[in-house]
């Protein structure tokens, strides 16, 4: 159409009108070619439409059926589970035996080594002399005293007049210097 345009504007007379009418006729399929796209378009639009409209179908097909299934299925384990009043007997036996076992394991993790008169107040006060000592340390690496070598006997010390037998530890090694479990 541009080309035609050009043409025309150059041209007088028979040739302006030669080159009109074809400018026309090419508006003319254009118009045509734009309005067979259209009906394309449109039938394409159609045609997806139903498309979807088949998967769509198809797939409510495929719910349906995949619930009537788990109903079917639902209902037989319901039966299969019984009454609703046995299952509340059996969760209330399950909590009787679990606070039972509970019992039984405050029982076995009781402990014997500390003794029941322990002041919590006694307690908080040696945490605060800990921490205080924490704090003191200059260097971060240096092992507190109630750690340090020189702060614990050699071997363990009782009350005057009570003498402990405590047998010395044996040292591990054999004859040969060598520790006994690598011969």
């Amino acid at each position: 159409l541009r080309v035609y345009k050009d043409k025309m504007k150059t041209c007088k007379g028979s040739a302006k009108q030669l080159y009109q009418k074809r400018a026309m006729d090419v508006l003319k399929r254009k118009r045509m070619y734009e309005k067979q796209r259209e009906q394309v378009m449109g039938q394409q639009f159609n045609i997806d439409q139903a498309s979807f409209g088949i998967e769509s179908a198809k797939d409510t097909v495929t719910t349906v059926a995949a619930m009537k299934s788990a109903n079917t299925q639902l209902k037989s384990t319901i039966t299969e589970i019984g009454d609703i009043d046995d299952i509340y007997d059996i969760t209330d036996d399950m909590a009787d035996l679990m606070e039972d076992m509970d019992e039984v394991n405050n029982v076995l993790a009781s402990n014997y080594a500390t003794p029941d008169d322990i002041d919590e107040a006694d307690l908080e006060a040696e945490l605060d002399l800990l921490e205080d000592e924490f704090e003191t340390e200059a260097d971060a690496d240096a092992t507190p005293s109630y750690l340090q070598d020189d702060a614990l006997p050699a071997q363990p010390t009782s009350a005057p007049g009570v003498e402990l037998d405590i047998p010395q530890a044996p040292s591990g090694l054999g004859e040969d210097g060598l520790p006994m479990r690598v011969r």
